[in-house]
């Protein structure tokens, strides 16, 4: 296990200070406030903790509702909405300076048998034959180096590689509104399936709306060519999976207006078995 997920697994690690009350804490990011992943990863787990063993995550739903402040910790307060025979619900809000800055709903629910069909996975190179996400930065000379070491430091727990170019370069030609990342982390995990539901849930916010700027050649977020934010975020976690295996993040846009931009994608398993579902909402704003 490397170093920087040995680390992101202490961050994510709440300790709990009252019963359905938790609090975590941040690390510095690329923006001046907290990473998205980071508190609706964080959330995950203080929503697990209070959930009967043996029922793993189907779904989540949540708002982004005010910049978080990295140097100050995050409380997270559960309410136990339900405990019924087959489904549990949670809702979470996170608290910082006296306001919620996030709100989660998560369900969960004892595995079951039942109908099976899924959407074929789509074509994708070998994650191994992609470079790593340094090597494709390393050309990027235009960048300030100090926001690419940033940039790449805030991922340096995953091995995350884009099956094409990224929106990090200058302002391009606009392409088709979609985007494939191959992401596992850098080490192996423990088998708590409640772990490997947090990583992708930290993962997801990652690269989803890179396809919002792909449909217009947009520089990207680590140039200053757009603003953007994440303002909602849901999961529908369909069959087991592990973060420490490759997994396809194959992402697309299908609408961008009034400042916002929609992002949707599935996640795969190398072996073709779709796992996740992913919808975000995010502010996409381009300075005057």
């Amino acid at each position: 296990m490397s170093e920087a997920l040995r680390s992101l697994l202490d961050l994510l690690d709440l300790e709990q200070i009252e019963e359905d009350i938790f609090r975590g804490r941040s690390r510095s990011a690329v923006v001046p406030r907290v990473f998205g992943g980071q508190v609706a990863a964080q959330a995950m787990v203080a929503a697990g903790r209070t959930v009967p063993a043996g029922r793993p995550a189907h779904s989540l739903h949540a708002y982004f509702l005010r910049p978080g402040d990295p140097g100050a910790p995050i409380v997270y307060t559960v309410d136990r909405m339900r405990d019924g025979r087959s489904f549990t619900t949670r809702r979470v809000v996170a608290v910082q300076h006296g306001r919620p800055i996030f709100a989660l709903s998560a369900s969960f629910q004892t595995y079951e048998e039942g109908l099976d069909h899924q959407a074929p996975m789509p074509p994708a190179p070998d994650p191994v034959t992609l470079p790593t996400s340094r090597e494709r930065l390393r050309d990027y000379g235009h960048l300030d180096p100090g926001v690419v070491e940033r940039f790449l430091e805030a991922r340096d727990a995953v091995d995350l590689r884009y099956v094409d170019d990224p929106p990090h370069g200058r302002y391009g030609t606009p392409r088709a509104p979609r985007s494939q990342v191959w992401f596992r982390t850098e080490g192996k995990l423990a088998d708590d399936p409640l772990l490997h539901v947090v990583l992708a849930t930290y993962v997801s916010d990652m690269t989803l709306l890179d396809s919002v700027l792909l449909a217009h050649g947009r520089g990207g977020w680590a140039v200053g060519d757009v603003v953007g934010a994440s303002l909602d975020h849901a999961m529908w976690f369909h069959r087991p999976f592990r973060a420490d295996e490759w997994l396809l993040y194959d992402q697309e846009s299908p609408a961008a207006h009034g400042g916002r931009g929609l992002g949707q994608a599935r996640i795969y398993t190398q072996d073709g078995r779709l796992a996740v579902s992913v919808v975000q909402e995010g502010v996409v704003r381009v300075p005057r």
